[in-house]
């Protein structure tokens, strides 16, 4: 199994579907892996799941979501190692238990809408950031209740990838804004509630989000605004930062910015680090939890 094979069928996974986040693409292609490249040891095939997952680090895409994703996807299928004696038979448990594993994520982020949907007043000001499809679902689905509220996206550079949530706001009904990054402390004292996605959960139940999370958070903090985070449990990682230089690099910057050998003091990360302090709740497919408890939930998740 060569790396470039690999990279071609997450990359193509993503280019042909939309809706899909890169922790679930990234899944998916672990299975295709099992199913396509066959080998007849289970070193064999643990060796071809990691040259695998650090292919699909090294695809300019988001790493956060793929790690955390991957690590628990790991973690779940090879406990068959210790249910069979037969390579074969643990092979096809494997499979099964993965595919299991992938449809558990794909419900998950509608059971995390549920969830948020209640705490979508009518009427109500909501401010949120970049582009979240969990986020995006719950506001869609609060609306086909005949909730009237309206909602602030920021543009979120560089990418501006406010710009496509906008769109896809107004295209469902939503009286929706698209505001400037900088204009978040201006904004901040009109709205009621921020509502925004996650790469990845930290194990003290902070987030790991696109560049920018953190100022919404201590604007928010300030002017005494919960922030109600929307995110699925694979995005869960075993990892305690302290502060913005704690995030590896993997997960600041692109794989090509980190290839290029450039100053990274002089290049944009593309997160940032949200500390659970501005944090008031999150919304998972596990259910409605603070900060504080996703610790707990990291245990059973690893147990």
């Amino acid at each position: 199994m060569k790396k470039e094979e690999v990279q071609e069928i997450f990359l193509k996974i993503m280019k042909e579907e939309e809706d899909v986040s890169a922790g679930v693409a990234a899944i998916r292609t672990l299975l295709l892996v099992i199913e396509n490249y066959k080998v007849t040891t289970v070193r064999e095939l643990d060796l071809n799941l990691q040259l695998a997952v650090e292919a699909m680090k090294h695809c300019d895409q988001p790493v956060t979501a793929i790690s955390s994703g991957c690590e628990l996807f790991m973690r779940f299928i090879t406990f068959a190692k210790l249910d069979v004696k037969s390579f074969e038979e643990c092979e096809q448990i494997m499979l099964q238990r993965g595919h299991i594993f992938l449809n558990e994520l794909l419900e998950a982020r509608g059971k995390v809408a549920k969830q948020a949907m209640a705490f979508i007043r009518d009427g109500c000001k909501i401010l949120t950031h970049s582009l979240s499809r969990v986020v995006l679902q719950a506001m869609s689905e609060a609306a086909k209740t005949n909730k009237r509220f309206k909602v602030y996206v920021t543009m979120s550079c560089p990418d501006n990838s406010g710009e496509l949530m906008h769109k896809q706001l107004v295209a469902a009904g939503i009286d929706a804004t698209l505001i400037l990054d900088s204009s978040v402390g201006y904004i901040m004292e009109q709205v009621d509630i921020v509502m925004v996605g996650a790469e990845g959960v930290t194990e003290s139940g902070g987030i790991i989000n696109k560049i920018g999370t953190y100022t919404i958070g201590m604007a928010a903090l300030e002017l005494k605004k919960p922030v109600y985070v929307l995110t699925e449990s694979f995005k869960f990682s075993r990892i305690y930062p302290l502060n913005q230089k704690d995030l590896p690099n993997e997960f600041k910057y692109l794989s090509s910015v980190l290839k290029s050998g450039k100053d990274l003091s002089k290049q944009h990360p593309l997160v940032d680090y949200t500390p659970p302090a501005y944090i008031t709740l999150l919304f998972t497919d596990l259910g409605i939890l603070t900060p504080s408890a996703v610790s707990d939930e990291l245990i059973k998740l690893y147990l």
